[in-house]
């Protein structure tokens, strides 16, 4: 139905801006992750 392809669309759109924010953020955080290693 109609509603099942929209909420389809709706899951799509939030898989693609996930992805996105993890490949800008994934450096970052690998980085933090290594200084806290680092001090602990």
């Amino acid at each position: 139905g109609q509603g099942l392809v929209e909420y389809a669309l709706i899951l799509v759109l939030v898989a693609i801006v996930v992805i996105a924010i993890l490949a800008l953020l994934g450096p970052a955080i690998g980085n933090v992750f290594s200084n806290i290693m680092t001090n602990i």
